[in-house]
């Protein structure tokens, strides 16, 4: 028996989605609170990428193999993608209470590692439930509340890094500690919201000829890599196009994550983690401010986006919003008065809010159904080696060609972002989610 997709209101995407808040929290935290975490146990700048290296190394395995793998499961009593998030969830929960009792820079190291396995756990089968639960009209609005979701998540993460410091005082262990007040919060976010999805969302289940399908089929260790080679190599013209933009955009984001607390230091309090720590800190707190400003940005602008992409096109808009990011990146090396951070850094909202959810148009009107979840993880593939490039790389670039200046590397940022906007304009695009 086959069950049809049906319109959704407003409020189940709303509910469908709200587990997203859960694991964007976590990336806030990742995004704002573990480089300062990583200064504050010693580690030096040049150390800092290789130490980032779990967040695509472990979207690189996980993702793909989680998306094929729900692509190929069906529990009448658990569903397809819902198994996932829980899972993911809790490994992430888990990691969030472990994180501030980190002793040592490999300590929280290696939580990062499984932090990162959780998180991309839960989120692979996200983006795939989107395409499994709605029609092609309100695909649009199902992305880009995960983009809202996205933007409020990390805001209650950075004002948690920026307002629990003003009232929790001193050190606990190694860490200040405010680091777990911020982490427990978290760990509670990334159950709860998941916990509530779940409840509040029923999956369509496969048909008759698709259950058949999926029990005749072979199940063994190396299936889900099969499936992901399988998918690459049959994978549309427009998704090789997407990972060029995806090259230069994701390697900028990783640029500016890793290096806007000690930007900030240095352009607005001239302080480093070594020369003045107290200023350091109160840098890193502004930092997580003016983060938490992005993406207030970016969920208030998300719902707009869906509109301009109605009327320009998904590739004219994500175009646009990475030339506002470019612009805002160029500029926050220079910025003396730590209030007009914030008037920089809103390009980026912008940009971040068409960067989780419009490139995803592009594409998905392009792929099978039955292959949705697989896709999905191909596309984060096509994230997280660009970071994985970044990485073992920038490291080198930083210390031998930037000076070892932060700041340098928030303006290498912003020239990436405009490769990325030229790379998206030479996109070109057969049928989309919206009419092109």
């Amino acid at each position: 028996m086959k069950i049809s997709k049906i319109k959704l209101s407003f409020w189940q995407i709303l509910n469908m989605n709200v587990g997203f808040f859960g694991i964007q929290y976590s990336f806030g935290l990742q995004q704002s609170a573990v480089t300062p975490i990583y200064d504050f146990l010693g580690a030096a700048p040049d150390q800092i990428p290789i130490l980032h290296l779990a967040g695509p190394v472990t979207g690189l395995l996980v993702q793909p193999i989680i998306g094929a793998m729900s692509d190929k499961t069906w529990s009448p009593r658990f569903g397809r993608r819902k198994p996932y998030f829980l899972i993911g969830a809790l490994l992430c929960s888990v990691s969030l209470l472990l994180f501030p009792f980190s002793s040592s820079l490999w300590m929280a190291a290696g939580l990062l590692w499984i932090l990162d396995a959780g998180n991309n756990t839960a989120m692979e089968p996200y983006r795939a439930l989107i395409a499994d639960k709605l029609v092609a009209e309100q695909q649009p609005l199902g992305f880009q509340m995960q983009s809202f979701f996205t933007g409020l998540g990390q805001v209650l993460a950075n004002l948690s890094i920026f307002i629990f410091p003003l009232f929790i005082i001193g050190k606990t262990g190694s860490l200040p500690s405010w680091v777990y007040a911020s982490f427990f919060l978290g760990a509670f976010c990334s159950i709860a919201t998941i916990l509530w999805s779940i409840s509040k969302t029923k999956e369509i289940p496969p048909t008759d000829k698709e259950l058949a399908i999926m029990r005749s089929e072979k199940r063994s260790v190396l299936g889900p890599f099969k499936e992901i080679l399988a998918a690459i190599k049959d994978m549309p013209k427009v998704m090789w196009q997407l990972s060029l933009v995806y090259l230069f955009q994701w390697y900028a984001l990783f640029c500016y994550w890793q290096n806007s607390s000690k930007s900030v230091a240095l352009s607005v309090w001239d302080a480093t983690p070594l020369s003045n720590g107290a200023a350091y800190e109160e840098a890193v707190s502004w930092t997580a401010l003016v983060n938490g400003w992005y993406n207030v940005v970016t969920f208030l602008v998300a719902f707009a986006l869906v509109g301009l992409a109605k009327k320009y096109s998904p590739k004219r808009v994500h175009a646009g919003c990475l030339l506002l990011a470019a612009a805002g990146f160029l500029a926050f090396p220079h910025i003396e008065d730590k209030y007009m951070l914030l008037f920089a850094i809103t390009g980026f909202g912008i940009g971040w809010a068409s960067m989780m959810g419009i490139p995803y148009l592009m594409v998905i009107s392009n792929i099978p159904k039955e292959r949705y979840g697989v896709y999905m993880g191909i596309i984060n593939m096509m994230i997280v080696i660009p970071m994985i490039i970044q990485n073992l790389s920038f490291g080198y670039i930083l210390k031998h060609f930037l000076g070892n200046d932060p700041r340098n590397a928030i303006t290498f940022a912003g020239i990436l972002l405009i490769f990325a906007t030229i790379a998206t304009l030479l996109i070109q695009t057969k049928k989309t989610a919206i009419n092109e």
